[in-house]
This record gives C-alpha cells, structure tokens and sequence, in this order.
C-alpha cells in the first residue's frame, strides 16, 4: 500500500515548501499535490522525488528502513558513474538509484518498434524497488515532445508490461495503430479513454471510445516506471566565455613568463 502522501507533505514542511511551489517545481498543478497527499506519491515518479528530497524511496513509499540513504550513498553514486556510460555518452545505458557497479546488471530489449539492437541497462535495485520483474521490462526512446517537461525528448523509458490496468493520471506506453506513444492516460465510462499529453498546448487531448479501441488497434504496452531526466535546453552561458577569457589571460600569461 502506498502511505507516501503523509509523509512528502511532512517533509516539504520540513524544507518550508508550500505545495504550489513543489507543484511549480516538478511540472505538476497544486491539485496533483494535494492528490499524493491522500493517495500517495505515483510510484512512477517515487524515486525522483525521494531524491530531490534527499530521502530513502522505500522509506518514502512504505515508511520501510532507514528515512535518509547511507552514509556512503554519494560515494557508491560517484563511483556508479566511473563504472557506466551515460544515456548521452553512449546511447546504450539507463541507470536506476545509484548502486555499487556490481548490483547494475539487468538488461531489457528495446520495444519493437525501434529497429537496434542495444539493450537498456538497469539497476536491479530499482526493479526490485518498485516491484518490476525483470522478464516484463522494455525498453524505448521518447521520440516526440509530447510529454515535456516531464519527459524530454530523447530521453529512455523503461515500461512494465506486467501493469497495463490504467490507473487515472499515470503514464503508459501504448500501441496505437501501429504507432508507440507515451502518455497519461485516463479511465472513461463504457470502457473508453482519455489519452492526454504533458504538452497540452501543442498535442491536445484525445478521446477514444471503447469501440474505437477495437478499430484503431490500441493496446496499453505497459506503465512507465523510470525515464532518464535529460535537460536538452541549454541556456546561454556567458559564465562559460568569462571562464574561457580568463583561462585564455592566464595562458598568455604564463608564456609570458
């Protein structure tokens, strides 16, 4: 059972948050909020808030365990991405909570929509965490701008196909004329649906009835549980020319030494 709710609205009183400003933060209204504070956080977005607030996701979760990570938690984190390539430095790893090297060796095929070969690696710590067997997991790539700023594009998905029972407001991968998409998705009366897009403005909303479902040939893949968080909007960086100019001064500098 998820009992998060009371304990994330404890702590974001404990760093003097108001819920409109976490929901500022993380993308979300002040209703989603208020949502995980009487349902619980969505175990799709657990361990990034666990994070963000420097606590444990199992405790978060369940109140299991210890409330912070180990004393040794960066260094395992640091040593993790020694070990690893990145999303953006190879095209071929995910990586889950950071864990010592040894614990990062469940591999997951790509959805069949994307024709390579590689394979997502995960952390066999966050399958366990959050209940996902290893057999059931897929892989894929944001490929549209749909879900941002949640998910941006390009980034990796990890899905469970073994949780495809649509819970209103949790993302899901689903097959839709042939055609993978990643989206919220919503339960309506007769069997029907309501697929909605974090990027509303650009992609509305989009209904389907239950017979609709039949003829457009829509399946639910499964519930996303992880996305790697790529940041692609890279802001101007004068801080990066001052640095730049004086590492120049000083290399003129010393020649001239």
């Amino acid at each position: 059972m998820n009992t998060s709710g009371d304990r994330l609205k404890a702590l974001l009183r404990e760093v003097h948050l108001s819920a409109s400003d976490f929901a500022k933060n993380r993308g979300v209204t002040p209703q989603h909020v208020n949502n995980w504070f009487k349902r619980g956080v969505p175990m799709g977005r657990l361990n990034e808030i666990a994070e963000l607030l420097c606590v444990s996701s199992r405790w978060l979760h369940a109140g299991v365990g210890p409330k912070h990570p180990p004393a040794n938690f960066l260094l395992d984190a640091q040593d993790a991405r020694k070990a690893l390539p990145t999303r953006e430095e190879s095209g071929k790893y995910l990586t889950g909570p950071a864990r010592s090297p040894e614990t990062i060796d469940v591999e997951i095929t790509l959805h069949p929509s994307f024709t390579s070969t590689e394979r997502i690696r995960l952390s066999r710590h966050t399958l366990e965490t959050l209940n996902v067997n290893p057999d059931r997991a897929l892989g894929a790539y944001m490929v549209d701008n749909s879900m941002v700023d949640i998910i941006q594009q390009g980034a990796t998905l990890a899905i469970d196909r073994g949780r495809t029972q649509i819970i209103d407001g949790e993302i899901y991968a689903v097959e839709h004329d042939d055609m993978l998409r990643i989206k919220y998705l919503y339960n309506r009366p007769g069997g029907g649906l309501r697929m909605r897009s974090h990027n509303a403005g650009e992609h509305p909303d989009e209904y389907l009835t239950f017979d609709q479902r039949f003829e457009q040939n829509f399946q639910i893949v499964g519930w996303v549980f992880w996305w790697s968080t790529l940041n692609n909007r890279r802001p101007p960086v004068p801080l990066d020319e001052h640095l730049l100019g004086w590492e120049g001064s000083k290399s003129d500098t010393e020649v001239g030494n």
